[in-house]
């Protein structure tokens, strides 16, 4: 009876590990244009990170150059993209006046591979970009804003609690904790809730962080940057709750929660309103 149970755990502890490696695994993909093709002047970047690891990126200077130091915004993909993601934005933010660097975390793109990727390493690669871009020509280091979009978002708002350089965040489809964003997604696959529970902490054991420490909801309120948190009334992906629950978490008075009518989890910067917000957002923080 003993070694019955005993081979139980161990092959529901095996299952748990098998869910929790293929979950979310993908396809890394690298970009496939750059800012030129859009007649953006670019530099192709080589970031170091953490674990002597190296990122790629662009660096896309404010237009009109001067020995005047500008605002610099870093640009944050969600998991599984890359600096593609981010063209959009690019397009929108350039002309308004920005130094942007945008960049691909560890695992996705073209930037080195780590084991696997994390809301930790997306974060310890934000604070790298930020690093980095610090030394980079007419950057004002008082005025460093970030824009991320969903686990990017998330990474940002843990990346502000920690680094006061950060002034103003924008995020698009943030999450406020990672269990409930993962365990949504688990439980569409009928994935049964003592196995989630355990890929929890066997994913909490591999990135060497318990999930309360690093939840956006948890962290938000450190931080005295100004936030916009965007959010679609119709994300399935990231449900809007999560985006009430992350301003419910913040000091309110330096955050902004905008529910975007009509959009998802990756298409609200297509609203007739989106740039407006956004844009008027950094004109007034940085």
């Amino acid at each position: 009876m003993l070694i019955t149970i005993i081979l139980l755990i161990i092959l529901v502890a095996g299952f748990s590990i098998y869910v929790a490696s293929h979950s979310y695994k993908f396809e890394k993909e690298t970009n496939k244009y750059t800012p030129a093709k859009y007649g953006f002047e670019f530099e192709e970047m080589s970031i170091p990170t953490k674990n002597d690891k190296r990122l790629y990126g662009w660096w896309i200077p404010a237009g009109n150059p001067s020995d005047e130091e500008l605002p610099t915004i870093i640009l944050v993909h969600g998991w599984a993209r890359n600096v593609d993601r981010m063209m959009s934005y690019i397009k929108q933010l350039h002309p308004a006046g920005y130094n942007l660097l945008a960049f691909d975390s560890r695992c996705h793109g073209q930037s080195d591979d780590d084991k696997f990727s994390s809301m930790p390493k997306y974060t310890e690669d934000i604070q790298a970009a930020i690093a980095y871009s610090l030394k980079l020509p007419n950057v004002d280091e008082n005025r460093i804003g970030l824009l991320g979009l969903s686990m990017g978002g998330a990474a940002s708002i843990y990346a502000a609690s920690m680094d006061n350089r950060i002034r103003a965040v924008a995020t698009v489809g943030a999450f406020s904790h990672p269990e409930k964003v993962m365990g949504l997604e688990l439980r569409k696959h009928k994935i049964p809730n003592p196995i989630v529970w355990l890929i929890f902490r066997y994913m909490e054991i591999r990135i060497g962080r318990r999930f309360s420490q690093i939840a956006p909801s948890n962290n938000i309120a450190k931080s005295d940057a100004k936030f916009l948190l965007i959010h679609g009334i119709n994300d399935e992906t990231v449900p809007l709750e999560q985006g009430k629950e992350l301003y419910d978490s913040s000091l309110q008075s330096n955050t902004t929660l905008w529910e975007v009518d009509g959009k998802g989890h990756s298409d609200c910067n297509h609203h007739p309103e989106f740039w407006l917000k956004v844009l008027e957002f950094y004109e007034v923080n940085l």
